[in-house]
């Protein structure tokens, strides 16, 4: 990563996704955050720039050669996203496991965001690799799935995710910010978060959350 880069994902590290979803939906003018399915396998803070992956439906034996392909390629810090051309049929399928947290852990990124299933999830654990999936199943894509391209737009968790964009997650979940948007959505996200520590103080002061929303004129 960049200086530049470096610090605005400092500072997204340092607000909520859910104040990074409100601003997403200020300055973008349309959803960031990903299904609610998509969870963390444990509480992770991840924000980073994506690097993206593709896989489609096939019988074909082959292994996840672009996701492997990108993991090796991608700068550390970087967030790999997995997107599926059929997320609803792809649940039943573990896109990541215990060798890529390996090679994932060994090139220093920061995490995973995947549109079906991980599995070894005690291994990933153990390595305390982020990881937010749809699912947790022992199957494998091999026969079932094949990456198709990597850093190319792909739709994950039903948000459609470019190279590069700020993958902002936590344990409310994942949230995109828009690269060409990054400062613009940063500074009101922090904005947001100033707001409502400002009107939490407000509610114990006033002992009622009704005056002070009415004090700020925002819930």
């Amino acid at each position: 990563m960049t200086g530049d880069l470096r610090h605005v994902v400092e500072r997204f590290r340092a607000v909520t996704t859910a104040s990074v979803a409100d601003a997403v939906d200020r300055v973008a003018k349309r959803a960031g955050f990903m299904s609610y399915e998509i969870k963390p396998i444990m509480p992770s803070k991840i924000v980073g720039p994506a690097v993206t992956v593709l896989e489609r439906a096939s019988t074909e034996s082959q292994p996840p050669l672009h996701a492997l392909e990108a993991i090796d390629e991608a700068a550390p810090g970087a967030i790999i996203i997995i997107g599926m051309e059929d997320a609803e049929g792809s649940r039943d399928v573990a896109q990541w496991g215990g060798l890529m947290t390996a090679g994932a852990v060994v090139r220093r990124l920061g995490g995973a965001v995947l549109d079906a299933g991980v599995r070894d999830v005690e291994e990933v654990r153990q390595a305390g690799f982020p990881v937010f999936s749809r699912t947790v199943i022992p199957s494998s894509t091999v026969g079932r799935y094949v990456t198709v391209a990597k850093n190319i737009p792909v739709v994950c968790g039903g948000v459609q995710v470019h190279p590069g964009d700020i993958i902002v997650g936590d344990t409310d979940g994942v949230v995109v910010v828009p690269q060409e948007r990054a400062e613009e959505i940063l500074v009101t996200a922090e904005q947001i978060e100033e707001t409502e520590r400002r009107m939490t103080e407000a509610i114990k002061r006033l002992g009622s959350i009704t005056k002070a929303v009415k004090e700020f004129a925002r819930i």
